[in-house]
């Protein structure tokens, strides 16, 4: 397991130039923990304080109200990490965290991450960066969220999310209509709608799990 830590640590960015030997010693102190598909591993609100990295699976950063209307916040997959935030403070999660396939994660805590940062101190220069590019990304999501319509936010997402094969963008575990309307903050009757059209018009071709965009997305709708 200190093997999968340690592979997975190299590709985080704020750890990614560390030596070796740094790392391994960060690694073994992850305990490896498994956890099925659509489990809660943090909840807003939550005291804990521990860094988690993602050894396999996917999961989702979302927020939520008192009416349990959700907004995902970030899509994360293996070679990444989450709960950066409170190894700098003492403020309780500020976002929920599930898992959306089977997942495992090496959870490193607070005190042993802060023990071994006392011996590599220039890892707080990184780790403040990675921080402040999250924080870019949600201002962006915000921004999205308050300028843009319903359909511009699907395709920003659709396109963010597909990859380039040849000629085409492809997301090949495309998400469900309700994830997807969680992404972009709208209802899944609209989400349908939209593909809908999107599918009549010959611009996206949908295949089991796989999406396929044949033709450039429409600018407006």
């Amino acid at each position: 397991m200190q093997q999968e830590v340690f592979l997975s640590l190299k590709k985080i960015p704020f750890l990614s130039r560390l030596p070796d030997e740094a790392l391994n010693a960060l690694a073994a102190k992850a305990k490896s923990v498994k956890f099925p598909k659509q489990a809660v591993i943090i909840s807003e609100g939550d005291e804990s304080s521990s860094l988690y990295i993602i050894l396999a699976g996917k999961v989702r950063v979302f927020s939520s109200d008192e009416k349990s209307k959700e907004v995902t916040l970030l899509i994360q997959e293996a070679g990444s990490c989450f709960g950066e935030l409170a190894l700098l403070g003492d403020e309780p999660r500020s976002a929920s965290v599930e898992t959306l396939e089977k997942t495992v994660c090496g959870i490193i805590s607070k005190d042993d991450f802060k023990y071994w940062l006392a011996s590599h101190p220039d890892v707080a220069i990184g780790l403040i960066r990675a921080l402040s590019e999250k924080i870019r990304q949600l201002t962006e999501k915000v921004k999205q969220m308050a300028l843009s319509n319903v359909y511009e936010r699907t395709i920003k997402v659709l396109q963010d999310m597909a990859t380039q094969e040849g000629d085409i963008f492809i997301i090949h575990n495309k998400p469900t209509q309700q994830e997807l309307a969680n992404m972009v903050g709208s209802s899944r009757e609209m989400i349908n709608k939209i593909m809908r059209e999107l599918t009549k018009g010959g611009y996206v071709v949908i295949k089991d799990k796989t999406l396929r965009i044949e033709n450039k997305l429409p600018a407006s709708w």
